[in-house]
């Protein structure tokens, strides 16, 4: 099955770039391409893309209101949004996390690292290597907003005491195989717990659930997990 993607970026050059790389692999497809975020949008909701490739610094509407408004419509629930970014100098990271994206790259990252993010946020999964849950959680302390569109407290009540777990140790950047095997479970029946907490707390994918679980109180920073 071949992964449509739709590229949302201003600068024509890039995005004649990541087509043509794109575009040589037999699974993934560009379907579309948008030169500002309000053009990302009325895309998206004409070729229903798997993944938008989406740029933070666009002109008339950003990255990261095109990313809300996206992942607002709930006939957009299975496109999923990988921006583009430089961790340590946006300040709109943790904005977009918040707003729905699920995975974050720098511009100068491979090729291959491109292709694979792409099928990664693709199959539902977030971007989120510990490295960078670390980075976002700093930067989503850092920045409180009251308008977020994240399910809180009374949704995280739902979860069972294992979910609850899952979606902690998650949250503080361990992968599902590392989360098996301090819990004695197969790496598949941790899939299925984060899965399940998805579902309970309406997050989009793992990125939105590391969200919920901090919004929450579910987990705590701590010096350690944020420095």
């Amino acid at each position: 099955m071949t992964i449509r993607v739709l590229l949302a970026d201003d600068q024509a050059l890039l995005r004649a770039t990541f087509r043509i790389l794109i575009d040589s692999v037999p699974d993934l497809s560009v379907v579309a391409e948008a030169a500002d975020g309000q053009e990302a949008v009325d895309l998206t909701a004409t070729h229903r893309p798997d993944v938008v490739i989406m740029d933070i610094r666009m002109p008339n509407v950003d990255g990261v209101k095109a990313t809300a408004a996206i992942c607002s419509r709930p006939e957009l629930s299975d496109t999923h949004i990988l921006v583009l970014t430089t961790f340590e100098n946006d300040e709109n990271v943790a904005r977009a996390l918040r707003a729905g994206a699920s995975g974050f790259l720098g511009k100068g990252v491979s090729p291959e690292v491109l292709l694979s993010s792409i099928r990664t946020v693709a199959a539902g999964d977030s971007l989120l290597s510990p490295a960078a849950t670390r980075t976002l959680i700093s930067r989503f302390l850092a920045t409180p907003d009251t308008h977020d569109f994240l399910a809180l407290p009374d949704a995280v009540r739902a979860l069972t005491d294992r979910e609850r777990e899952v979606t902690a140790m998650a949250a503080l950047g361990k992968s599902n195989a590392e989360i098996a095997e301090q819990l004695v479970l197969s790496p598949l029946t941790v899939r299925s717990h984060i899965q399940r907490a998805m579902t309970k707390v309406a997050a989009r994918d793992r990125a939105q659930l590391v969200v919920v679980a901090y919004q929450s109180g579910l987990v705590k920073p701590r010096p350690d997990a944020i420095g």
